[in-house]
């Protein structure tokens, strides 16, 4: 680390007391839960003890992936799915580290202006409800083709607590029930009746979703061909014509996940390793975090006015850069190396100043010469053999399209509404694109998930990731930064109240009653614009800790219903 160690965490680290820290959150609190051997954190507490099953049944990280994301699916249909797709960052045992693409596609009859009007103008909704915003799933080719080359256990093993889950039920949380009520009539109008997930469930009933054990039980007989090109492939594209969709058996069949070289940066002694194109994760991530290496965070305090101020004006320009240079890395053209580069970042930053904000208005992408959703959801997992994986995976909005497919049991995505419906247009989350990010046939969208990886001296350090839309990326670097730079344990650092700023609009988001009020006036006095109502709730951050110990250390987030569990 740059700079010394206060005697405070010393004392932390010799007594195990809790740790006073310089800001309006005065105390860590305890850590989070503690295992010996194995981890996995993810958003339902079901999906997390399937995963741990697994393991215990000795199987690995990947085997546990491919478990606990169907258990999402089952369990926690407002992200978890088979309808969308997502991104894998993974370290084995030996070091080795990579990345798999299970992002959807456009699809074959899609075109750069589909939806805009005669007058060019974005038609309002066709990107983001209905058929039209759907694009190829991507989630089963994506399991399978990382158990396939990783995993250990036979696909019927590893499914079989998954399809009796949809069986016998779960209990729907108290979270889940408020979603169910606020979306019913939108589920109702979207598919022209009540659905499954309706406003009369309420918390503590028993949901039992016995279309999705039935295509569970096929997919576990059939394998990946069975979603892509057997009878459930008939099945949903029967459904999606019914509905006005353009996606064809064509489209299914020629889906494939994609092995991708990670993004990986250095940060004082840590080697940090996140998802490269189509997300734009990894390389936003590397940018700020470089931005603000020279700053000496510790020493300002733990979301401090000047820690603040340092983070958010690198988030700014990182932003600008994204909606610029970033989009599909088969379709354009990505200048990473130099958008990673110290001698770029140094001059992105060097108008930078504590006396008051750069505006938005004035702040561009970098020059180069020649030249993503809330209700994503996130899990990690350390296995017995030392293997770790991070985990993204999203239909981008909350339940997706809002289409459900009754016969099959699975939402589907609005994953189009990420690409640029129209250059300098904001998405569902604000997010500006340009071409990079169009619209083309078998193109992928733009991503904003940051799966991510952590060595600290050439050992696992941590694996984190989050939802949360355009704010992924920034709860990913606040949650390492707390760990780093302020000493937090796992749970803290993802407890911790968290701010963002995405370039365009120009504005800091924080979460609500969480800062000090002081801290707040003394932004505005400065100039920046503070916005505690557009994200009420930026990201739902679920970690994993590697102790001094050699013990593993699960942050599971509050703001949901997140769980830890570990063996």
């Amino acid at each position: 680390m740059k700079h010394t160690i206060t005697v405070l965490l010393i004392i932390f680290v010799l007594f195990g007391c809790k740790q006073e820290v310089r800001s309006n959150q005065s105390k860590i609190i305890s850590k989070g839960t503690i295992s010996q051997k194995a981890m996995v954190v993810s958003a339902r507490k079901e999906a997390s003890e399937i995963g741990i099953q697994i393991l215990k049944q000795g199987g690995n990280a990947f085997d546990a992936m491919m478990a606990t994301e169907m258990a999402l699916a089952v369990v926690y249909p407002y992200a978890g799915n088979l309808g969308g797709g997502g991104f894998l960052v993974y370290r084995l045992a030996d070091g080795t580290k990579g990345a798999l693409d299970y992002r959807e596609k456009a699809p074959l009859a899609s075109n750069k202006d589909m939806y805009l009007d005669e007058n060019g103008n974005v038609i309002k909704n066709l990107s983001t409800v209905g058929s039209m915003a759907i694009g190829v799933p991507g989630t089963i080719a994506g399991i399978f083709e990382a158990q396939r080359k990783f995993g250990k256990l036979d696909v019927k093993t590893i499914l079989k607590p998954v399809i009796a889950l949809a069986q016998n039920g779960f209990a729907v949380t108290q979270k889940q029930a408020k979603r169910f009520s606020e979306y019913d009539s939108i589920f109702s109008t979207v598919n022209k009746k009540q659905i499954l997930f309706n406003k009369n469930l309420k918390a503590g009933d028993t949901l039992r979703n016995l279309a999705l054990a039935e295509t569970l039980q096929r997919i576990a007989a059939g394998g990946r061909n069975e979603f892509y090109e057997g009878e459930t492939a008939n099945i949903l594209i029967d459904y999606l014509n019914a509905n006005g969709s353009i996606i064809t058996l064509e489209d299914l069949a020629k889906y494939e996940a994609k092995w991708r070289t990670p993004i990986t940066f250095q940060y004082d002694e840590l080697t940090i390793t996140s998802m490269s194109p189509p997300s734009s994760g990894g390389i936003c991530l590397g940018q700020i975090m470089k931005m603000v290496e020279p700053f000496d965070l510790n020493d300002y305090g733990h979301n401090s006015l000047k820690a603040i101020q340092v983070m958010v004006e690198a988030e700014k320009r990182a932003y600008a850069d994204r909606s610029y240079y970033l989009g599909d890395p088969d379709f354009v053209d990505i200048p990473t190396e130099t958008l990673l580069s110290d001698v770029y970042l140094e001059k992105r930053m060097d108008n930078f100043s504590f006396k008051k904000p750069t505006l938005s208005t004035t702040l561009s992408y970098g020059e180069i010469i020649g030249y993503e959703s809330d209700e994503t959801t996130h899990y990690s997992i350390v296995d017995q053999y030392g293997n770790a994986i991070a985990v993204t995976t999203t239909l981008n909005g909350a339940y997706g399209s809002k289409m459900y497919v009754e016969e099959l049991g699975f939402f589907l995505n609005n994953e189009m509404d990420d690409f640029s419906s129209k250059p300098g247009v904001p998405n569902t989350y604000g997010l500006i694109g340009a071409e990079a990010n169009s619209i083309a046939p078998e193109k992928r969208m733009l991503s904003a998930m940051t799966p991510t990886i952590v060595e600290k001296e050439g050992e696992l350090y941590m694996t984190l990731g989050t939802p949360g839309g355009s704010t992924i990326i920034t709860s990913v670097l606040q949650t390492i930064i707390n760990v780093h730079e302020f000493g937090f344990s796992m749970q803290s650092a993802v407890d911790a109240p968290r701010f963002h700023h995405q370039w365009l609009p120009d504005e800091i988001r924080m979460e609500p009653n969480a800062f000090d009020k002081n801290l707040i006036k003394q932004l505005e006095n400065l100039g920046y614009t503070i916005n505690q109502t557009r994200t009420p709730v930026i990201g739902k951050v679920d970690g994993i800790l590697v102790l001094d110990d050699g013990t593993l250390e699960g942050g599971a987030d509050y703001r949901g219903d997140d769980t830890a569990v570990g063996f």
